[in-house]
């Protein structure tokens, strides 16, 4: 054995060293600031009784409000740091667009489907709102979690705008067939999903239109006014912890809201979270070996990555609410959603970095929260 192999673990350490050592404070540390806000969130609404009617008071379509803004406020900073320019590069890259589509429009559905009726064969409300999940592919927080991952920022909003036609076109043709026509073939109980198109695309114009917008003309507008080194090397490192903040003011909203039904009942979090742990940890990993195996660089596989393994939660939940009503299983079991991807999704970002210093050695140290 020779000695570069012996004490090929020292680059590999020093690698690390340089990393963390390049991290915020906030990015170092930020599963400890998304476990204290979830703690946060539910410690306000058990002291505060009244609070989740008060945030629920105000809607944008089905959404509270201050949720809303904590999304548009989360999406901002990273649409704003795309440069587009380079999405026709993107586009040209047919393994990337095709494995994308394949994976969160016929194998994420399929695999919810299967975990949610093998795990969950006696609560056909929490299984049918696991399938809606299934069915909404992410268009918001895979944002954060691919920035996080030093994923490919301009593949992932092109993979985000694609998740976004195919929601408009096929969430409610999906629907029907999951939950209605499948089950019937297989001899299973069925049920019925009736919700609007412009429903669907309401809900993708606010979460992804508006900061995509907003960030495109950011860009747009900065570098002409004041040049690219300027933009980059000033705006965006100021606007840039936005991105984490606006997370983790979301996260605390989410479980001031939904605290009584968290805390009233945790078996049937635990149950509906089993099924969620599963099928995150099937996407990502399926998705990270399927982008190793095709050749694609590690940015735009931890991209796939995390694009498959990610759910549109704003849009999963609205259509329970509006389907099912406020209260139904449905609706908890969208709930329970983002409260186990938040925390499982950050967890993956940790493994990303690792497979991209085991698998791809050449890919660079520099994390891109050092830009911020």
């Amino acid at each position: 054995m020779s000695a570069a192999t012996r004490h090929g673990s020292a680059p590999a350490a020093a690698a690390d060293g340089q990393i963390i050592q390049r991290l915020s404070t906030l990015d170092r540390f930020l599963p400890l600031w998304i476990g204290l806000a979830m703690a946060a969130g539910l410690g306000l609404g058990r002291v505060l009784p009244g609070l989740n009617t008060a945030l629920d008071a105000v809607r944008i379509g089905q959404t509270s409000l201050p949720i809303a803004i904590g999304l548009l406020v989360m999406m901002y900073p990273v649409l704003a740091k795309v440069r587009y320019g380079r999405l026709g590069a993107v586009t040209a890259d047919r393994r990337l667009l095709i494995s994308s589509l394949v994976l969160n429009w016929a194998v994420g559905p399929a695999i919810m489907f299967a975990l949610a009726w093998l795990l969950l064969p006696d609560q056909p409300a929490y299984r049918t709102g696991l399938i809606l999940i299934g069915l909404a592919r992410c268009i918001a927080m895979v944002l954060i979690w691919n920035d996080l991952a030093c994923g490919d920022r301009e593949a992932a909003a092109v993979l985000v705008a694609l998740n976004s036609i195919f929601q408009v076109v096929a969430y409610a043709a999906l629907g029907w067939f999951y939950l209605h026509l499948l089950p019937g073939w297989l001899g299973l109980p069925q049920a019925d999903l009736r919700v609007s198109p412009w429903t669907i695309a309401q809900i993708v114009a606010i979460f992804l239109g508006i900061p995509l917008v907003a960030g495109a003309l950011s860009r747009i507008l900065g570098t002409r006014l004041k040049g690219v080194a300027w933009y980059e090397g000033s705006f965006l490192p100021r606007v840039g912890p936005f991105a984490l903040y606006g997370l983790l003011f979301t996260v605390v909203v989410l479980f001031a809201l939904q605290g009584d039904a968290i805390t009233s009942d945790p078996l049937a979090v635990v149950r509906i979270a089993a099924p969620l742990v599963g099928y995150f940890a099937i996407m990502w990993g399926a998705s990270f070996l399927l982008g190793r195996r095709i050749g694609l660089p590690y940015p735009r596989t931890a991209t796939l990555a995390f694009t498959a393994a990610g759910n549109n939660f704003e849009l999963a939940i609205a259509v329970a609410i509006g389907v099912f009503g406020v209260t139904s299983g449905e609706a908890l079991a969208g709930v329970v959603g983002p409260l186990i991807e938040v925390p499982v999704l950050v967890g993956l970002v940790y493994v990303s970095l690792w497979g991209r210093r085991r698998l791809y050695p050449g890919a660079g140290l520099l994390h891109p929260s050092s830009a911020r």
